[in-house]
C-alpha cells in the first residue's frame, strides 16, 4: 500500500509533466515575434541668401560727381530763354505739317514684290497645245478654276478643251495633276465662278453656247446649259458675268458675244436649262456717237457690234459696259426701254438697245474692262493699242493712257485691296503693276513667267486671299504669284488720291 507521502510525490511528478507538455504546445501555437520598427527620410532644404555692400573702405569713387557748389557753365542759362521761344515754334510747326503723311515705316524687308508660289499644268491640255483662256478665283479664295481653248488663228471650233480646278489649300497639291477636270466638247472662251457658291462655275464656249457646272456633282458636273435654241448666241461668247436678281440671294447668267448680243439668263433646275430673261443688241444705227471725235470704229457698218469685253458696275446695278472688235467703247443701262433695230424673229423676248453713252473709241479691238471697286466713276480698258485707259463715266476722253505693252493687252484688272493700282496681261508674256500713286507712270513691278513668245492671256486677283494673283498663259500654264505688303497693303491718303484723278478734266 502506497503512504500519503507517496501518492502526494506521484501527483507532483504527474502535475510537473502535464505542466511541461502544456507549455511546449502552447508554444507550438504562437506565431513567432513580429518586429516592428519606424523610419523615415527627410530632406533638408536650406537656401541662404543675402545682399552685402562693399565695406565703405572699399566703395570705389563714381565716375562722374557733381559738385554742386559748381556754378553752372557761364552763358547756358541766357541761351536756353533766348533758344526757347524758336524751339517751341519749330515744334508747333512741325506738328501741324503734312510732310510726312505719305510715309510708312518699313519694318521688315521685302526683297522681292512678286514671287511664285505654283505653276499649275494639266498634261493633257499642254499635249493639244491649248491656251489657258480664262482664270476664276471660287468665292472662298482657296479653289481656282482654269478654262482652255486657243486665242490664236484658226479653225478649231470642234477641237475638245477642258476646265480644270485647283485646291491651293489642300494637303498634297500636286501642280501637275488638277483636282478636277471637266471635259468640254468645245473650246472654253469664258469663265467666272459664283459670288456665293463655291461649286458653281459659269463658262461660255466658243459655239455659242452658256454652261453651268457644279463641281460637287463629279459624276457629271454638268447643271444647265441654254443648248443651241433661237435665243442663244450664234458666235463665241467671249464674257460671262454672275448677276445679282431683284429677288435677294439670286444670281443670273450674264454674257456677250461676237454677235452683238448680251443675254441675261436665269438658272431653271425644274426644266433643267438656262432660260432668258432679257436680252440686248448692240446696233451702229442705235449707237450714240461722241460730238468731240471724229473717229468712225471699223465694223460699224455691219448689222450688230461684235462684243469683245463686258464690265459690270458694282455701284450701279443698272449700269454696265461694253466693248467692240472695232474699237467702240460704251456705257450702258439694263432698263433701257428702247427696242432694237434688229430683227427678232424667233426670239422668247424683245431685244433692246442699250447704248445710252460713248467714250472715245480705241483703235483696235478692246480686250478687257474692268470698274473699280474704290470709286463709282473710274474704270480702265485695254486692247490691241498696247495701253491701258483710264476712264471717268463722266467724260468721253481718257483720263489717262499708259504704255503696258508693244504688244496686245489682253486683261486689265483692278486691285481688290490697293486703290491706285491694277495688272495688265500682255501679249509680249508678262504682267505689268501699275500703282498710280508713283510719280513716274513706270510700272511698279513685273511678272515675267517663261518666253516673251508666251503670251499672258488672262489674270485674276483673289479677292479673299488678297497676296496671291494668278496668271494663265498659252503654254498652258498658271502661275499663282504673291504679291507683297507694298501691292496689298493701302497706304495712307490712298483714296483722297484716287478722288483727285477722278475729279480731272479729261484732255
Amino acid at each position: 500500500m502506497f503512504t500519503d507521502e507517496a501518492v502526494d510525490s506521484v501527483s507532483i511528478q504527474s502535475l510537473w509533466r502535464i505542466s511541461q507538455q502544456s507549455a511546449q504546445e502552447s508554444r507550438g501555437c504562437q506565431t513567432r515575434v513580429v518586429h516592428s520598427a519606424e523610419a523615415e527620410v527627410q530632406t533638408v532644404l536650406a537656401t541662404i541668401s543675402c545682399t552685402q555692400t562693399e565695406p565703405q573702405s572699399q566703395a570705389k569713387e563714381p565716375l562722374f560727381q557733381q559738385n554742386h557748389d559748381e556754378s553752372e557753365p557761364p552763358g547756358l542759362k541766357d541761351f536756353l530763354q533766348r533758344a526757347e521761344d524758336t524751339v517751341i515754334r519749330e515744334l508747333i510747326r512741325n506738328a501741324r505739317s503734312h510732310a510726312f503723311d505719305e510715309f510708312q515705316v518699313n519694318w521688315e524687308d521685302h526683297t522681292q514684290l512678286v514671287s511664285c508660289l505654283h505653276c499649275l499644268q494639266h498634261p493633257g491640255a499642254q499635249e493639244r497645245d491649248l491656251h489657258v483662256t480664262s482664270v476664276s478665283w471660287s468665292c472662298t479664295g482657296s479653289v481656282i478654276a482654269c478654262a482652255y481653248g486657243r486665242i490664236d488663228d484658226g479653225d478649231w471650233s470642234t477641237e475638245r478643251s477642258c476646265v480644270c480646278t485647283w485646291n491651293l489649300d489642300r494637303r498634297g497639291l500636286n501642280p501637275k495633276q488638277a483636282d478636277l477636270v471637266i471635259d468640254v466638247p468645245t473650246a472654253v472662251t469664258a469663265l467666272c465662278c459664283h459670288p456665293n457658291q463655291p461649286a458653281l462655275i459659269t463658262g461660255g464656249l466658243y459655239s455659242g453656247e452658256v454652261v453651268v457646272w457644279d463641281t460637287s456633282r463629279t459624276p457629271d458636273p454638268l447643271l444647265v446649259q441654254t443648248g443651241m435654241s433661237a435665243d442663244s448666241h450664234k458666235e463665241p461668247v467671249y464674257q460671262v458675268a454672275w448677276v445679282p436678281l431683284q429677288k435677294k440671294g439670286e444670281f443670273g447668267v450674264l454674257s456677250a458675244s461676237s454677235g452683238g448680243r448680251v443675254l441675261l439668263w436665269m438658272v431653271d433646275l425644274d426644266q433643267g436649262r438656262l432660260v432668258l430673261n432679257a436680252a440686248y443688241a448692240l446696233v451702229p444705227q442705235q449707237v450714240p456717237h461722241s460730238s468731240n471725235t471724229s473717229f468712225k470704229a471699223r465694223g460699224s457698218s455691219s448689222s450688230t457690234v461684235g462684243i469683245t469685253s463686258l464690265a459690270l458696275s458694282p455701284w450701279d446695278s443698272d449700269t454696265f459696259l461694253v466693248g467692240s472688235e472695232g474699237g467702240l467703247l460704251l456705257r450702258c443701262s439694263f432698263n433701257s426701254q428702247m427696242t432694237a433695230a434688229v430683227s427678232s424673229e424667233g426670239q422668247s423676248v424683245t431685244l433692246k438697245a442699250p447704248a445710252v453713252f460713248p467714250f472715245r473709241p480705241c483703235s483696235g479691238p478692246v480686250h478687257s474692262i474692268h470698274c473699280s471697286p474704290f470709286h463709282r466713276n473710274l474704270f480702265v480698258s485695254a486692247g490691241t493699242d498696247g495701253l491701258a485707259h483710264l476712264h471717268s463715266l463722266l467724260q468721253a476722253n481718257p483720263l489717262l493712257s499708259l504704255r503696258v505693252s508693244d504688244s496686245y493687252v489682253f486683261q486689265v484688272q483692278w486691285s481688290p485691296t490697293r486703290p491706285l493700282v491694277f495688272a495688265a496681261a500682255t501679249g509680249q508674256g508678262d504682267v505689268q503693276i501699275f500703282d498710280l500713286g508713283h510719280r513716274s507712270l513706270r510700272p511698279a513691278a513685273t511678272i515675267e513667267q517663261g518666253g516673251a513668245d508666251q503670251a499672258a492671256t488672262c489674270l485674276a486677283f483673289n479677292c479673299q486671299n488678297t497676296h496671291l494673283l494668278a496668271v494663265g498663259k498659252t503654254d498652258g500654264t498658271v502661275g499663282v504669284w504673291q504679291l507683297s505688303h507694298d501691292l496689298t497693303e493701302q497706304r495712307h491718303r490712298e483714296s483722297s488720291q484716287l478722288e483727285q484723278i477722278a475729279n480731272q478734266v479729261a484732255e
